[in-house]
C-alpha cells in the first residue's frame, strides 16, 4: 500500500513539472553549408552552397529534446579563392557532396514547448554525433576526378606503406545554437547555426606532405600525378600564373602539402520547419 502510494506521490509531481508530457515533431531544414580545412583554413562563409536535410524531434519537457536529423550539402574548396600567396601557388581545390546523419541534444534557455502560445520563442544550445559520408574529386582538362582511389599523397603506394587510403565515412561532433518560435499551435519556424568538428583531415583530400612524383606515376598513373602536386609559379614578365617543370615538381617530395595537426570542419547555417506529431494536452494552471 504505501509503496503503490509513493510511486502514485511521484508520478504525479513528474506530472506536474512537465504536465505537457512528451510529444513529437517532424520538420524541414534549408539554408547553407561551408567548409575549412586546409584549403580554407581561416575564413568562415567562404564558398557556401546550398544544404537540407530533415529531422525528428523528441521533447522530454519544456527545456530538453533531442533530434535525429539528416543533411546532404555540397562542399567547395579552392587555393584559387584566397590571397595568401603560398595557397595561390599550390593550386589545389575539392567538392564533395556530403550526406550527414546526427543525433544531438537541445537545451531552451527559455520555458519552451511547440504550439504553446505563452511560451513560443527561445534561443538553444545543441551538441551530439554525427556519421558522414563524402567523396572529394576536381577537375583536370574538363572531366571529374574522384581524389580518393588516386592516392595523391602517395596512400597505398609501395613506397610510402604508413600512408594508408582515408575512408569515406568518417564521424563528426556537431554543436551550434539556434532560436525556436511558435507561429501556431502547429507549426514553428528557427534558425541555427552548427559547426561540425570531423575526424578525418581529409574532406578535401589534403593532409601531409607531397609525395614523390616518380613513385605516384609509377604505381598510380598520369592522373594521380598530375593532381597530387598542381603548383604554379607567376610569370615575372606575365604576371600569370605557370605549371611547373616535372624537374620543379619533383623537387617538392616531402615539403608540406597540407596540415596534418588540424582536422577539417563543415557548418551549416539552417532555417527549419517543423509540424508537432501530437497534439499538445493543456498544463494545469496550478504548475504554470
Amino acid at each position: 500500500m504505501r509503496k503503490s502510494l509513493l510511486v502514485s506521490f511521484l508520478a504525479l509531481m513528474l506530472s506536474g513539472t512537465t504536465v505537457f508530457a512528451q510529444y513529437s515533431e517532424v520538420g524541414l531544414l534549408g539554408g547553407i553549408s561551408f567548409y575549412m580545412g586546409d584549403l580554407n583554413p581561416d575564413m568562415p562563409f567562404r564558398d557556401v552552397r546550398p544544404a537540407g536535410g530533415l529531422f525528428y524531434r523528441y521533447n522530454f519537457n519544456d527545456r530538453f529534446s533531442v533530434r535525429a536529423a539528416a543533411h546532404v550539402a555540397y562542399l567547395v574548396g579552392s587555393d584559387a579563392s584566397s590571397t595568401d600567396p603560398a595557397q595561390l601557388e599550390r593550386n589545389l581545390s575539392f567538392e564533395s557532396w556530403l550526406f550527414d546523419f546526427s543525433v544531438t541534444g537541445e537545451f531552451n534557455f527559455f520555458k519552451y514547448a511547440p504550439g504553446d502560445m505563452r511560451h513560443w520563442i527561445t534561443p538553444f544550445l545543441f551538441g551530439g554525433i554525427s556519421i558522414f559520408k563524402f567523396n572529394p574529386r576536381t577537375e583536370l582538362n574538363g572531366e571529374m576526378w574522384e581524389l580518393q582511389p588516386l592516392g595523391t599523397e602517395g596512400q597505398g603506394t609501395t613506397f610510402y606503406p604508413d600512408r594508408q587510403k582515408y575512408s569515406l565515412v568518417n564521424a563528426a561532433i556537431p554543436f551550434g545554437l539556434g532560436v525556436k518560435v511558435n507561429i501556431s499551435k502547429t507549426f514553428s519556424v528557427g534558425v541555427e547555426w552548427g559547426m561540425r568538428y570531423t575526424f578525418t583531415d581529409y574532406l578535401d583530400d589534403v593532409s601531409t606532405t607531397y609525395a614523390d612524383i616518380d613513385v605516384v606515376q609509377a604505381e598510380r598513373g598520369d592522373i594521380a600525378n598530375a593532381l597530387s602536386n598542381r603548383s604554379v609559379v607567376r610569370d615575372p614578365v606575365s604576371g600569370e600564373f605557370v605549371p611547373l617543370t616535372d624537374q620543379q615538381r619533383q623537387e617538392f617530395a616531402g615539403r608540406q602539402r597540407g596540415n596534418s595537426t588540424n582536422n577539417d570542419w563543415y557548418s551549416f547555417v539552417l532555417l527549419s520547419v517543423s509540424m508537432n506529431i501530437k497534439a499538445r494536452p493543456e498544463k494545469c494552471p496550478a504548475y504554470e
